[in-house]
């Protein structure tokens, strides 16, 4: 299982080609979902109005225009342009403001300016170990003293126990494929995705590092963060060895 890896290149265009993403994944990550974990986001980061957020890995902009429509301040940061045009546009057709902007999350320059950092869908972890330090080394230069970071990733025990060695998603006549393998020396998956669309085949190789209760709450510590719960889901399920999803929520210290 275990098998020696180049460092990991996360190959953004590939992966989350926006055409294909949004062809396969949009009826999946539709409004109805969205809207619910927005809500239990409220609930769960006990939001004011008005808070200032920073949605790290927007994508398309599903929670950011959403929460922006709660009446938050919120700024969506991907390196995506593709879906910074879909978010821009879907916020233009609800009639909300979010400041949208393309840029490497290894490079945010923001400085205590977030109420909340939002890490949403699995949006950590695409780089080797030390520049997924300089993400959260970031996001904790963005936060306002006292300003919390949730983040929501592959849980590694439960990834572990309910591994699945083949997953296909299916559209008519198209269809992706993944075919993940998980190194436990490095622990990533290393996956090389099949999209088959229109008679076309494309190959995308990739790789995300996954992480255990201890490994994650060691990161955020190492970053500057005080972790303050972790949960199963949005809606404060308890944590456990069966559990898919890890959401952690950090803290930043009020003296910085």
């Amino acid at each position: 299982m275990t098998k020696k890896h180049k460092k990991p290149e996360f190959d953004f265009e590939g992966v989350f080609d926006p055409e294909d993403y949004m062809y396969f994944y949009a009826d999946m990550l539709g409004d109805r979902l969205t809207n619910q974990q927005v809500e239990q986001l409220v609930q769960l980061l006990n939001l004011k109005k008005s808070a200032k957020i920073l949605d790290l890995a927007c994508g398309f902009g599903r929670h950011a225009n959403r929460l922006a429509e709660a009446g938050h301040k919120v700024t969506g940061v991907d390196i995506t342009p593709g879906f910074l045009e879909i978010a821009r546009k879907s916020a233009e057709k609800s009639g909300v403001k979010v400041k949208y902007v393309q840029a490497d999350m290894r490079k945010i320059i923001f400085r205590n300016e977030f109420d909340v950092v939002l890490s949403l869908f699995t949006s950590f972890g695409y780089f080797d170990d030390k520049e997924n330090m300089k993400v959260l080394k970031n996001v904790t230069k963005a936060l306002k003293p006292g300003g919390i970071l949730c983040i929501d990733v592959l849980h590694r025990d439960g990834m572990v126990k309910h591994f699945v060695p083949c997953f296909v998603m299916e559209k008519g006549d198209d269809f992706m494929i993944d075919r993940p393998m998980f190194d436990l020396e490095s622990g990533r998956i290393y996956n090389n995705r099949v999209v088959m669309k229109e008679g076309k085949k494309k190959n995308t190789p990739f790789s995300i590092r996954t992480y255990t209760v201890t490994e994650l709450k060691e990161l955020l510590h190492k970053a500057g963060l005080s972790v303050i719960g972790f949960y199963e889901d949005f809606d404060k399920k308890p944590l456990t060895t069966e559990s898919r999803r890890l959401i952690m929520l950090a803290r930043k210290g009020t003296g910085e």
